[in-house]
């Protein structure tokens, strides 16, 4: 039994338990903002789905550092390399990103959507990595892009509701 509570209990060697919950809890909401506004205009992916790519990028982003702190035989034989965990997170969502990007009638519908979802998780990798003050700026200026630039859009008569 003692073996199964230092498992449960000692899994946090290089971010804690306190700083990888306030960085899931931020990917998840600031990922939320961005599926709220999708929500509100009724695109296939909304909400939930844009929290669950922030988090999970988040989450990538949180098991890396801790996998880096884990020994692994020779120290010199272990190298980590950021650019892939972004490379594979940035492709796994592009591919949902495709799954929801279609073509009716010679439009190409849900781009802005898929573009959104793509930016839900470099959200996610940014707060995973601690850099919440700059997940946070994405945010705000993604809801701009999206809400301001809307109205913009029709006021120049050039919106299409992608």
């Amino acid at each position: 039994m003692n073996s199964i509570i230092d498992e449960l209990s000692g899994g946090f060697a290089a971010v804690t338990p306190l700083i990888a919950a306030t960085r899931l809890i931020a990917a998840v909401f600031l990922g939320g903002m961005i599926g709220i506004e999708r929500e509100h205009r009724g695109k296939p992916a909304g909400l939930r789905t844009h929290m669950l790519i922030s988090m999970a990028a988040c989450l990538f982003i949180i098991v890396s550092q801790q996998l880096a702190s884990m020994p692994f035989g020779a120290s010199d034989a272990l190298r980590v390399d950021p650019l892939r965990l972004i490379e594979a997170v940035t492709a796994g969502v592009a591919f949902l990103a495709a799954g929801i990007i279609f073509t009716s009638g010679n439009k190409v519908r849900n781009t802005t959507t898929g573009a959104s979802m793509w930016l839900a998780g470099g959200i996610g990798l940014a707060c995973g990595s601690g850099q919440m003050p700059l997940a946070a700026m994405a945010t705000g200026i993604v809801l701009v892009v999206l809400m301001v630039l809307r109205q913009a859009e029709r006021w120049m008569g050039t919106h299409d509701d992608n």
